[in-house]
């Protein structure tokens, strides 16, 4: 039984915040909400837990495509390599924001993605996820979930969530009703940035 925590966007409670990084430390996989859709996320640092959530998703941990969610750009160079003036501009003009930036990953990634080229990094505009990794001390691992229903795609009701992965997941929180529209893909990694996937925002380049 997953456990249900009220957290309120616009004055996320701080204990709160701390027993879901309790949860997150331990090992546990949580459904978080963000600035587009409710997503799966756990410790950047939990290889079990990573598992837990590829097998979740139903991919291979090493080829899947997970986001790193960091609270703001300064702990870019933990997982990213040397970027040049105009990206970094590009990312502060629209982080945090809608959007999943495809970057060129460095040797501190961690073991189990140690042979992917690129990460995609979110900075997500909630203040609910800012806090938790905050809190947490480095990225969380974050990918959407989605909805068997080809028309819906998106759950966006917390409570109809919990319904879903109840016995999947050791947590879910209900920040209000999240989004149907996921991010915005953009890959920086050639000479020009690319949109891989349309989504949630307007890109300004």
């Amino acid at each position: 039984m997953a456990e249900f925590i009220k957290i309120y966007e616009e004055n996320p409670n701080p204990k709160e915040i701390k027993r879901v990084v309790k949860i997150l430390r331990d090992g546990g996989v949580i459904i978080y909400p963000s600035d587009t859709v409710y997503a799966l996320g756990c410790d950047i640092k939990n290889n079990r837990a990573l598992e837990r959530v590829a097998q979740l998703r139903g991919v291979k941990l090493e080829k899947a495509n997970f986001s790193f969610v960091c609270e703001d750009l300064s702990n870019l160079s933990d997982y990213v390599k040397q970027i040049d003036s105009p990206t970094f501009k590009l990312l502060k003009r629209n982080l945090p924001g809608p959007y999943t930036f495809i970057l060129p990953g460095n040797n501190n990634l961690p073991t189990v993605f140690k042979k992917k080229k690129e990460v995609g990094i979110r900075v997500p505009d909630n203040a609910i996820a800012r806090a938790i990794v905050h809190e947490l001390g480095n990225p969380i691992i974050s990918t959407s979930i989605k909805d068997e229903d080809e028309v819906i795609e998106y759950t966006t009701d917390p409570e109809l969530i919990l319904e879903k992965w109840d016995n999947l997941v050791d947590l879910v929180i209900d920040g209000g009703f999240g989004g149907n529209v996921a991010s915005t893909v953009i890959d920086l990694t050639g000479s020009e940035p690319e949109v891989i996937r349309e989504g949630k925002g307007s890109l300004e380049l």
